[in-house]
């Protein structure tokens, strides 16, 4: 028998409508004026063909519109496919005609990206759905209920091998995620969430959700400003962050001397761990950063470390949320504590699997647990340490960013005929690709640069490269990466 939850949005409006909803540096509704805003998007959109069951791509920066739009598809029954804006108009092109989107809802300046789909798809441009007639009517239920089980929003994640995998978030997903948070973090009624990461990653929209469902109040910034951020903690009474560490960083040189008001009690960090010296400057500070675990595919936070833990755990993602168990796992068999292998989840909060790929669904999630191909082991304490992010991840400003896929686009030039790229240390961002080719002629810096920015998003594009005569590899021809940073680091 399917259960029905009600439209989250209609409920929060019901029980507190004069709540704070969201609150941008040019205005704030409560949950009672953004529920009407949405209705009346929805009802907007439905009059430009969405429908229920509808894939429909969203090409957005962060802002209340997009939250509205995001919203609006959910009440109407269609699926919301949140894209990347950083990505380049061939990544975008391949992931609308995968995903089989019917309608991509866009802001204006992001039209350019999309202009090779204006034959294929419906183009809904953001900023001129007010101008449709505000008094019309269509016929449709907006404030219907759904089911745990129906797919909610689709978001791209790429592979280690081949093109990008869409992974399908239900409302059963996003509401465990948002549980499993609270029953970790707590909940408090003077809570304020404050994002400036994207909507379109699980980073951002987990927190749009978890607003609705605990009835807490967001700062919504349209992109990272750390200035901004400190003003938000300070002025805002903000009391939990969500940040990568190139952003804590930026964040803790614009504080200099100041400090946070006592009201704020959570930064929470995700993207890699974060380095020591950071957490000593942290915890000198007396902020309280909690580091975390999580993918697409377990709608956010699966794994977290609280701060008493956070120097006497140094490292460490720490441990599962209340819903979520987690193993290691090598050659089929359990670890033990301190043994390496890959990381296994489960929960409520894990994917039904990606979109049109049950190949590769089925080999991930096996009798419930999802294979990460992310290596770590458990401490005897059961403290959670990740070695390596999907082995060959490089995580450029809190972006994911896999060497296959840009290997791939090195490989369809010309004058390459091999490549391999790995991470290299960057005091900005993190990590930034390095690229290492085999060339058959000649092949300048300008132009191996330019042609990747034509291909891929500029978090993706090498910064710089080596030619070399022969890649590393072993009998299988897997490529050794291990040898190339070795390589690297021997300068």
């Amino acid at each position: 028998m399917n259960q029905f939850m009600p439209n989250w949005l209609k409920q929060r409006a019901e029980l507190t409508p004069d709540r704070l909803a969201i609150k941008t540096d040019k205005e704030m509704l409560s949950f009672q004026q953004l529920h009407t805003r949405v209705k009346q998007r929805a009802h907007l959109l439905s009059l430009s063909g969405v429908e229920s069951g509808h894939h429909t791509a969203i090409l957005m920066k962060n802002s209340i519109e997009m939250v509205e739009t995001i919203y609006a598809v959910m009440s109407i029954g269609a699926v919301a496919v949140m894209l990347n804006t950083r990505l380049s108009d061939h990544e975008l092109e391949w992931q609308v005609l995968d995903v089989e989107a019917v309608h991509i809802i866009s802001n204006q300046e992001y039209l350019g990206k999309i202009n090779g789909l204006k034959d294929k798809k419906n183009i809904i441009v953001s900023e001129q759905i007010h101008q449709v007639n505000d008094e019309v009517q269509s016929f449709i239920n907006v404030d219907g209920e759904y089911t745990p089980e129906q797919v909610a929003t689709i978001m791209y994640t790429s592979g280690t091998t081949g093109n990008p995998k869409g992974v399908m978030q239900t409302f059963g997903n996003h509401w465990s995620s948002a549980i499993g948070s609270a029953l970790n973090l707590g909940l408090q009624s003077n809570d304020r969430w404050l994002l400036a990461v994207p909507l379109f990653h699980i980073s951002g929209l987990s927190i749009l959700m978890r607003s609705v469902i605990y009835g807490m109040g967001i700062i919504l910034l349209e992109r990272f400003d750390a200035n901004k951020m400190n003003d938000a903690i300070i002025q805002d009474k903000v009391t939990i962050v969500s940040v990568v560490t190139t952003m804590l960083q930026q964040m803790l040189e614009k504080l200099d001397k100041q400090q946070y008001p006592d009201s704020f009690r959570c930064m929470l960090a995700g993207g890699g761990p974060v380095p020591k010296s950071l957490l000593e400057e942290c915890q000198t500070r007396q902020i309280p950063v909690y580091q975390t675990y999580g993918m697409t595919e377990t709608s956010s936070q699966v794994v977290t470390l609280t701060p008493e833990h956070s120097m006497k755990k140094l490292g460490s993602a720490g441990k599962p949320l209340f819903s979520c168990q987690i193993k290691i796992v090598k050659d089929g068999k359990e670890c033990l504590a301190n043994e390496e292998g890959e990381i296994l989840v489960k929960g409520p909060n894990i994917t039904k699997g990606y979109w049109k790929r049950t190949k590769a669904t089925e080999e991930a999630i096996q009798d419930g647990w999802l294979h990460t191909g992310d290596q770590g082991y458990k401490d005897d304490d059961g403290f959670l340490f990740v070695l390596d992010r999907r082995s060959d991840l490089i995580i450029s400003g809190g972006e994911n960013v896999y060497p296959a896929e840009i290997e791939a686009t090195l490989l369809s030039h010309p004058k390459i005929r091999d490549a391999g790229i790995v991470g290299v240390e960057d005091e900005k961002w993190g990590q930034t690709p390095y690229a290492f080719v085999v060339l058959h002629e000649e092949l300048s810096k300008i132009e191996l640069v330019e042609y990747c920015k034509e291909r891929l998003a500029a978090y993706k594009v090498p910064k710089d490269f080596k030619v070399i005569e022969e890649l590393p590899r072993n009998a299988s021809n897997k490529l050794l990466r291990r040898e190339l940073k070795d390589w690297l680091n021997k300068g």
